[in-house]
């Protein structure tokens, strides 16, 4: 039986996208070009070009296609949890290569180029945002959080810290300093709590 034609270009694109981050992680991004992906993946650079503008956006889907699954969040029930599982399974994934060094690379290029800065916003940064801010709009909902606390704020102080030690200070990240930006972050956001008496009553 003859192959289905929609099959063969699935296989195409996946191999395309596992050669790239093989040859990502072997020469670096600065190295990778679409002709060395062409040739060790055996297709043209005209198949590739067909489905990915540059070199930085076959990267980007690469990426995602072969990690996004360990990027969703739990729903237990429990807030604190939920977000150090996932935030947890993010420091795995970032820590280990492929994804990491290239996570990296690709975020370095999206300062100077806004088509790679576009597509990282669209289909990575911003998913993931919302994903946080739906988790913790339920929490709030459940009486987690305090109402008043801004979650699209709370979003960006969570992630902030682990961008700063990813890509400035460049320290490894940790469960444990993940835990200590949980602790703090929630010290101030969880739901007021009713004033004792400061005196006997009457």
């Amino acid at each position: 039986m003859t192959e289905k034609p929609h099959r063969r270009g699935a296989d195409r694109t996946e191999a395309i996208m596992r050669t790239t981050l093989e040859l990502g992680q072997e020469i670096g991004y600065t190295k990778l070009s679409i002709e060395a992906v062409a040739a060790r993946a055996g297709a043209s650079k005209q198949t590739i070009y067909r489905r990915w503008s540059s070199k930085g956006a076959l990267l980007l889907d690469s990426l995602l296609s072969l990690n996004e699954p360990t990027l969703d969040y739990p729903d237990t029930g429990d807030i604190v949890a939920d977000l150090r599982a996932q935030i947890h399974s993010a420091v795995d994934l970032l820590g280990r290569p492929p994804f990491g060094p290239l996570f990296k690379s690709l975020i370095g290029e999206a300062q100077n180029d806004p088509q790679i800065a576009a597509a990282l916003n669209e289909h990575l940064i911003t998913p993931q945002a919302d994903k946080t801010v739906a988790r913790l709009k339920k929490a709030c909902d459940q009486g987690q959080l305090s109402r008043a606390f801004d979650l699209d704020l709370a979003m960006a102080i969570l992630s902030g810290p682990l961008y700063f030690q990813l890509l400035i200070t460049q320290e490894q990240l940790t469960y444990e300093y993940v835990d200590r930006i949980l602790d703090a972050l929630f010290t101030g956001m969880g739901p007021a709590q009713a004033a004792k008496p400061s005196g006997p009553v009457a």
